[in-house]
């Protein structure tokens, strides 16, 4: 039988003692509304949400029944940006918006997803992109604070 997944809750807003399996999702698994999946402990799974919800490592999906599965970013290739100086960076970070790129924001650098024509437009415009394996959770979109 399915079970099926109803909500997200975030990271420490749900007990441990209802844990009752874990997932670990690249960063296009982790923004969905509705997919099926197979959890240890558990079986397939079914998320049925009723929105597209971004999930962060640690955040866990409810399940109809009661428990819940904690939901692991895997780690996947990208590129860590950094530049010279915080004018240089600013300027970095706008084009990857301008494109409508996926931008995670770490202390003095940036994180996207591995491209390599992105990794030259940075190094002409005087950064470094340093290709690593890590997990992805980039910076929600304007109008999905809240």
């Amino acid at each position: 039988m399915t079970a099926r997944a109803v909500a997200v809750r975030r990271a420490g807003d749900w007990p441990d003692s209802g844990l009752r399996g874990e997932v670990v999702f690249d960063y296009d698994r982790r923004h969905r509304r509705r997919m099926k999946f197979m959890a240890a402990d558990v079986g397939e799974i079914l998320l049925d949400l009723p929105d597209a919800v971004h999930v962060r490592d640690g955040d866990a999906f409810e399940l109809e029944g009661g428990g819940f599965i904690r939901v692991r970013a895997v780690p996947e290739a990208v590129l860590e940006v950094a530049a010279p100086d915080a004018d240089t960076l600013a300027r970095l970070a706008w084009h990857l918006g301008n494109r409508h790129l996926a931008v995670q924001f770490l202390p003095g650098r940036l994180r996207i997803l591995d491209d390599h024509v992105i990794a030259g437009m940075i190094a002409q415009m005087g950064g470094q992109a340093e290709r690593v394996m890590a997990p992805f959770d980039p910076e929600p979109g304007a109008y999905h604070h809240g």
